[in-house]
């Protein structure tokens, strides 16, 4: 590996954690965390889930998922229902978390936009198409 292939990996790894960062300013006001929100909108936008299918799509280990979902049930966002496998619940979102969606989802585009200000489509388009081809190495 190349000395700009290794900066361009720290590169991703610093934004990712900026990133966050950013988002937590804007919602824990809201009483959400950007984890939190990764879960919420997966769950808004693909419907009910298992925790199993939220590990393996968000590339998180089973405990840390448990304490996040914990944590998303006990402030009301999300509920467990039995799947149709009795040993698998299904986590579904609370008509609170419903309610609450579009101003956590307007916060997290205010500040996407901000951090896109200087990014054109394209370069939106060219990022996306090689963290997919990435996305297919790992």
């Amino acid at each position: 590996m190349n000395e700009n292939q290794s900066k361009f990996f720290h590169s991703i790894n610093q934004f990712t954690r900026h990133f966050s960062k950013s988002l937590n300013e804007v919602l824990v006001p809201l009483g959400l965390y950007s984890a939190q929100w990764t879960i919420i909108y997966l769950l808004k936008t693909n419907g009910p889930a298992t925790q199993k299918d939220l590990s393996l799509y968000l590339g998180v280990e089973a405990p840390t998922m448990t304490r996040t979902l914990a944590r998303l049930e006990l402030a009301g966002w999300i509920s467990k229902v039995p799947g149709t496998d009795k040993r698998e619940k299904k986590i579904n979102l609370t008509n609170a978390s419903i309610q609450k969606y579009e101003v956590w989802l307007a916060a997290v585009r205010s500040c996407e936009k901000n951090i896109l200000k200087n990014v054109s489509d394209e370069e939106i388009s060219t990022m996306m198409e090689v963290i997919g081809r990435m996305n297919g190495n790992l």
